[in-house]
């Protein structure tokens, strides 16, 4: 198991349930976690939690609220080692019958937030040697099917984010990658697709367990990486 002790890593889209659920994961192996969200912390985030640093009501889509919310992370907790973009949304939509405006909102939900926290990030991940980007990018962004046109083009720009920050970043010691989900097993994908077979999907435990191991030391080898974690789909 990768071991993380000490690590500080900031999530954003961490109120949602593969945000949560990679905070625990990192957690367990000894990170120090802080959550962004963009709207109000949860009541009840899990007691494996407790101690985090929380960050609500922040649109990252905005380059000054990334900012700060970054800044008031370092702040409170003594620098950042590590950042996961999992924020993010996802709209099915035929170009015949969509809009336009659906292909803005994706773009600003899934490549802004990831480049305005990024960005915002980029003077504490390398002070020193090790920092760690991991974004969530998407199997769909490398082909996409009717009606995911928009959401697929958006997840294509995070990936060509990571690359582009990956080369920028390779000679400061900070790594730069995507993983790229399948379907997610999530109680909101079951019960949009009811009739699926939920066990060919991958879990947020298992994208977790992949997230942890990037933002490890033994991952210091690997830079602008696009990796499938796909399940059997």
């Amino acid at each position: 198991m990768n071991n993380l002790d000490g690590t500080i890593v900031a999530i954003t889209g961490a109120f949602g349930n593969l945000g949560l659920v990679t905070a625990q994961v990192l957690a367990a192996r000894g990170a120090k976690v802080a959550l962004i969200g963009r709207g109000r912390a949860p009541a009840d985030l899990p007691a494996s939690l407790a101690q985090a640093c929380v960050v609500g009501g922040v649109d990252l889509a905005e380059r000054d609220a990334a900012q700060r919310a970054v800044d008031s992370i370092v702040s409170q907790l003594g620098g950042l080692n590590g950042l996961v973009n999992i924020a993010g949304g996802f709209s099915w939509e035929t170009v015949a019958d969509g809009s336009a405006d659906t292909w803005e909102r994706m773009f600003d939900v899934n490549v802004k937030t990831a480049l305005n926290a990024s960005k915002a990030a980029l003077r504490p991940l390398t002070k020193s040697v090790g920092g760690r980007i991991v974004n969530i990018g998407a199997m769909a962004g490398l082909k996409a099917g009717m009606g995911m046109g928009a959401y697929a083009a958006s997840k294509a720009g995070v990936m060509r984010l990571t690359e582009a920050l990956a080369e920028e970043l390779k000679d400061k010691g900070t790594t730069v990658n995507a993983i790229l989900p399948s379907i997610i097993d999530t109680p909101q994908n079951r019960a949009d697709m009811h009739d699926a077979d939920f066990s060919r999907w991958v879990t947020p435990e298992q994208i977790g367990a992949v997230i942890a191991f990037l933002l490890s030391k033994e991952a210091q080898c690997i830079t602008g990486a696009l990796i499938p974690v796909a399940g059997r789909v």
